[in-house]
């Protein structure tokens, strides 16, 4: 079953990357494929499926577009291009910013989801590409999210196994997150430089803007607003309320759904992304259950013979490499008892931020190496803008190995100089 399982996952992601089949479809065929073959009960199987990611999804999908009928992304839009002048690239630093910002105290799916319509109204207001802009917020979601916690999934497993709080996340991670966030957006306005060229009349353009008819229903605007911003606070007060993300999500979409026609909404979702999450799920669970993951990472660990100093660098980039190409959610839950199992022979403290940044950072190499880029990558293709695996790849690459170049550098000088 491990072969089997290996050449579905293998085939399944040299298709992804093909492009000349749906990535919906080759996520469920390929679902569909590893469940017949499967000698493990299907329910296992499904157990990899995180519905809580499928509710959160959902739910913030549909409180985004019902916000977003108020007009009140277009306002914000606006609002932001007249602020920055019209300067092309301080209106991506500032989307980055508030893209890595968000993306650690909310988490980088729930940020992108936000973030979006955000960024497809001042691109459509100002008549520019959006992909630059969309790519930068894929790879500021990540990066800003592997700086705490609750940012990113494999913070929330590794806090939880090693006994790590909010602040110890904030204390080991922040300045170093922080630095490589710069060195990033200073890379990427370099490679963008030529898109972020002020088009001829682009200043008349800026002038004629009227912000002031932007809103169309402000009773609709407040209603949703605020919703919108109760739901954030919940998911801020979450180690107060105890209510997990989605639930609170499920909630707010459920009061805004009492105003609506709920076909209507409903039929808004993005549900060619919702089923290829779905069917990545089942294909990386049939291959985890088939004992590939946790073979991957014995080998790895045993590599090392023992070498704190080794182990710690070997964690970072094997969880960086896999990360790009298998869910790291998966990969992550499997390591983590492995580096438990060390305790007794090291200390593994170390390991754990190898562990985290790898795993968080290494999700920006593709465009199926986090959530967050899945969701980016199919909204932006239902608008008509398709961002294909090899242009990600150009860019997420180099940001990938600058991040974790520097991520080395920051753990041999805080563990081991």
């Amino acid at each position: 079953m491990l072969i089997a399982s290996s050449i579905i996952l293998v085939v399944s992601y040299i298709l992804i990357a093909w492009e000349k089949i749906p990535k919906v479809t080759v996520a469920i065929l390929g679902a569909a494929i590893m469940l017949v073959l499967s000698h493990t009960p299907a329910e296992k199987v499904f157990a990899h499926v995180d519905f809580s990611v499928i509710f959160l999804l959902v739910s913030m999908m549909i409180i985004v577009h019902i916000t977003a009928r108020s007009g009140v992304f277009k306002w914000l839009a606006l609002e932001m291009v007249k602020k920055t002048g019209g300067n092309l690239k301080l209106i991506m630093v500032s989307l980055a910013i508030f893209t890595a910002f968000f993306s650690a105290f909310l988490d980088n799916v729930t940020t992108v989801v936000l973030i979006l319509p955000i960024v497809f109204a001042v691109t459509r207001t100002l008549k520019i590409d959006p992909i630059p802009y969309l790519i930068t917020i894929i790879l500021a979601s990540n990066i800003g999210g592997a700086a705490t916690l609750i940012g990113d999934p494999p913070n929330i497993i590794i806090g939880n196994a090693a006994g790590l709080s909010f602040m110890d996340f904030v204390r080991e991670l922040t300045f170093v997150i922080i630095f490589i966030f710069i060195i990033s957006m200073s890379v990427l306005l370099f490679m963008f430089r030529k898109s972020l060229s002020v088009p001829d009349g682009f200043a008349e353009k800026l002038e004629t803007i009227d912000n002031s008819r932007t809103i169309k229903d402000k009773k609709h605007m407040i209603r949703s607003v605020s919703v919108l911003m109760a739901v954030i606070t919940g998911f801020l007060l979450n180690e107060i309320i105890h209510i997990d993300a989605y639930i609170i999500a499920l909630l707010g979409a459920g009061i805004l759904m009492l105003f609506e026609t709920p076909k209507q909404i409903i039929h808004e979702v993005e549900w060619t992304t919702i089923f290829f999450f779905i069917g990545l799920f089942l294909i990386v669970g049939g291959f985890a259950e088939a004992g590939g993951i946790k073979l991957l990472a014995d080998n790895l660990l045993k590599i090392t013979s023992g070498d704190l100093k080794l182990t710690s660098m070997l964690i970072l980039w094997a969880s960086g490499i896999f990360s790009a190409i298998v869910d790291n959610i998966p990969y992550t839950a499997t390591v983590v008892p492995l580096i438990n199992q060390l305790k007794s022979s090291m200390d593994v403290y170390p390991l754990w931020w190898s562990l985290s940044l790898g795993a968080c950072l290494g999700g920006n190499a593709t465009i199926i190496g986090a959530a967050a880029n899945v969701i980016v990558i199919e909204t932006a293709h239902a608008a008509g803008h398709n961002i294909s695996f090899w242009r990600f790849f150009k860019y997420g690459f180099v940001i990938t190995v600058i991040s974790l170049l520097i991520s080395t550098l920051f753990i041999y000088l805080r563990f081991f100089l």
